[in-house]
């Protein structure tokens, strides 16, 4: 787990201020969401899927 941590701290403010052009900063805005979207998704489906399955009295 602590490699993981490791590998993610990313200083998205340094990112952005050493940004080459506005769309670079885009890039890295959306690069930093893209996990949140991804765990949030996630999770949307495995409630989705265990709600179903409560329904049909599985």
């Amino acid at each position: 787990m602590k490699l993981i941590s490791l590998l993610q701290k990313v200083d998205v403010a340094e990112k952005i201020k050493e940004a080459p052009d506005s769309s670079y900063q885009i890039g890295v805005v959306i690069g930093s969401f893209i996990p949140f979207v991804i765990l949030i998704g996630l999770a949307y489906w495995m409630y989705n899927r265990a709600k179903k399955r409560d329904e049909n009295g599985y």
